[in-house]
């Protein structure tokens, strides 16, 4: 056994003075305020030969092309293992964009669904944005790439040389913050933000997952320096609105920082909720703020006596303080600090295999486009975009798959002590994520969504068979094939750890 040092650091994201494209949406939005800072927090960890980072991101996603460019960044001597490195996205959607932040999606996805638009569209007609601003004092494309390489680089930098001896410890909660988006209807179809006060109702598609592994991190002295928490819902209860925000994950580091100190760190981890929200799509509460969202719509909103709207600030609020009440019950148990332990680190590439498409599904969906812009009767919009991108994706796809099968992407598998971590890139659908930790052999296993990568949905085979949002071919890059490998492969990576 070996002493482990523990360091931390967290660097602002907030672009002063200025505003920023945000992403998240089909329609196009600029920030005003910033509600609640963005940030990127590091967590370093090193016990004997082996070591890792942590970089928790208030962004969207992390492309692997953009993580590539952030160790490229990083000077060789720095001192760790750059392969070591771990960035993940809290997939907020009231932050920042970036030049090359989907360029990995579209790699393996063929062209994105708006360019197969423009490519198949008459001459005389146009995509107009719904927001337009061509200001000097918005950050976008390679500025706002290299603000955010640089700070994550920082960040990284920082938390590895400010290890030092510690000790941590292990706690759980159970919060309901995530809730199942897809609803199904008894003629076997999904939807994404479906409409369940309809007769034809008849289930959500998944579960939901209420457990947080929660990892605390103290200095010598058993005082708090930083906490763990993997959640299985994205930070993305204002992901509507049009102001900078790190969502619930922001706030509740504020309600942890009021509790324990100013200076105590949060590494906001989320566990595989591809087909997760923080909405309960049973006691819909709407907000005037998801009027633009194409996906979700309501002839008649009943009144419910529920939860505050999810899509707004007192939500997000609501969101927070169950996890955080959570935290504070669980670092109240904490009885057992571990001072010395081992840590395992693996790097891994897998190759997945690309979701393909038919030649009947190609010429129907290449029909559909043609037909649709035959009887346009003017320019196009987001909402465009959204109705035809289970066409557009498709005719990608197809395009896509006459030359590639397989495309590679990044896990990392880490033991430390008795608890294991497992990465992947995708918005991976809950049932993937269960699947791992019901058969981990670890005591406790922490699962982490779109990291290192951002290679979009992964949808179970359920999912694929009740279509929509988040389970067209266009909505990621492998089907329920991938999904069964990455399950397959996570787990026995993680149990050959624990292998007595």
């Amino acid at each position: 056994m070996n002493k482990i040092k523990i360091g931390w650091s967290e660097v602002s994201i907030v672009p002063e003075g200025r505003r920023v494209d945000l992403v998240g949406q089909f329609y196009e939005r600029i920030s005003g305020e910033v509600e609640t800072p963005i940030s990127v927090t590091a967590l370093a960890m090193e016990c004997g030969d082996d070591h890792f980072i942590f970089v928790s991101c208030d962004l969207v996603s992390i492309s692997n092309v953009m993580l590539q460019k952030i160790r490229a960044y990083i000077p060789d001597d720095c001192g760790f293992d750059k392969s070591k490195l771990i960035t993940n996205a809290i997939h907020t959607h009231t932050s920042m964009g970036y030049t090359n932040r989907s360029d990995a999606l579209k790699a393996n996805s063929g062209a994105g669904t708006l360019a197969v638009l423009n490519e198949m569209k008459p001459d005389h007609i146009k995509y107009v944005p719904l927001t337009h601003d061509d200001s000097p004092d918005i950050m976008r494309d390679d500025e706002a790439r290299d603000f955010l390489i640089e700070r994550i680089a920082r960040a990284a930098t920082e938390a590895w040389n400010n290890r030092a001896e510690g000790a941590y410890a292990c706690g759980f909660g159970r919060a309901a913050v995530g809730l199942c988006r897809r609803v199904c209807y008894d003629d076997g179809s999904a939807k994404m933000w479906g409409n369940a006060n309809h007769a034809n109702f008849t289930e959500l598609e998944s579960g939901n997952d209420s457990g947080i592994e929660l990892m605390f991190t103290y200095d010598t002295d058993k005082k708090l320096t930083g906490v763990v928490a993997n959640v299985a819902c994205p930070a993305q209860v204002l992901e509507h609105q049009s102001f900078i925000s790190s969502d619930y994950m922001g706030k509740l580091k504020g309600l942890i920082r009021e509790k324990y100190g100013k200076d105590v760190n949060l590494l906001g981890l989320i566990s595989p909720a591809g087909d997760m929200c923080p909405r309960d799509l049973i006691r819909w509460v709407d907000s005037p703020v998801c009027k633009n969202d194409p996906n979700i719509h309501r002839d008649e909103v009943v009144e419910r006596r529920a939860d505050p709207s999810m899509f707004d600030i007192k939500g997000c609020e609501k969101a927070a303080k169950r996890i955080a009440n959570e935290i504070f019950w669980a670092l109240d148990d904490v009885t057992e600090y571990v001072t010395e332990t081992e840590i395992t680190h693996k790097n891994l590439t897998i190759d997945m295999p690309i979701r393909k498409v038919t030649i009947a599904e190609y010429e129907n969906a290449e029909k559909i486009i043609r037909d649709f812009f035959a009887t346009c009767k003017g320019d196009i919009n987001y909402e465009d975009n959204a109705r035809l991108q289970i066409y557009s994706g498709i005719v990608a796809r197809y395009k896509l798959q006459q030359t590639k099968s397989l495309y590679p992407i990044e896990v990392h598998v880490l033991r430390v002590g008795d608890v294991a971590f497992a990465t992947n890139p995708y918005e991976l659908f809950l049932n993937y994520g269960n699947q791992i930790r019901a058969r981990s052999k670890a005591k406790q296993t922490f699962l982490v969504q779109l990291c290192c990568g951002s290679f979009a949905y992964l949808p179970t085979e359920k999912a694929e068979k009740g279509s929509h949002y988040s389970a067209f071919v266009g909505s990621g890059n492998s089907g329920h094939e991938g999904g069964e490998l990455l399950v397959r492969k996570t787990i026995q990576e993680i149990n050959a750890l624990f292998a007595e």
